[in-house]
């Protein structure tokens, strides 16, 4: 199963072309199981440019899968020690929201399918990190 992160989902809808269009094109063609997480929903959707956007692109995301974190504030607790790690070794991370991403793939156990060089960064400290 695989967590979508934002950058591939915008980076397909607006016809890009990159690993992560290619790679997200073969899960949809492989008809192979993804999702998102309650944290990409909402970066995808405040991205909307206009109204119609909004409505095309909440219509799309409502018939995906929703992974959740599965261990309430411990969740938190596990990403915010993520980010301390890589602080720790001078991993500089632009969003907190990664982590929850991480976090969310870690613990359904999912592959992460990404368009993002801050994912790879987190690998370098999170090796248990899965990337599909």
């Amino acid at each position: 199963m695989i967590l979508v992160d934002t950058s591939v989902i915008i980076g397909y809808i607006r016809g890009e072309n990159d690993r992560g269009t290619e790679k997200f094109e073969e899960v949809l063609d492989l008809n192979l199981p993804y999702g998102i997480n309650s944290y990409i929903y909402q970066e995808v959707l405040q991205g909307a440019l206009t109204e119609r956007d909004y409505k095309f692109l909440k219509e799309y995301l409502d018939t995906l899968k929703f992974y959740e974190l599965l261990n309430g504030r411990e969740s938190f607790a596990s990403a915010a020690r993520m980010y301390f790690l890589c602080r720790k070794k001078g991993v500089v991370v632009k969003s907190m929201i990664d982590f929850i991403i991480v976090e969310t793939a870690l613990e359904n156990e999912l592959f992460l399918l990404h368009n993002d060089k801050d994912f790879v960064l987190i690998k370098r400290v999170v090796p248990e990190l899965k990337f599909y």
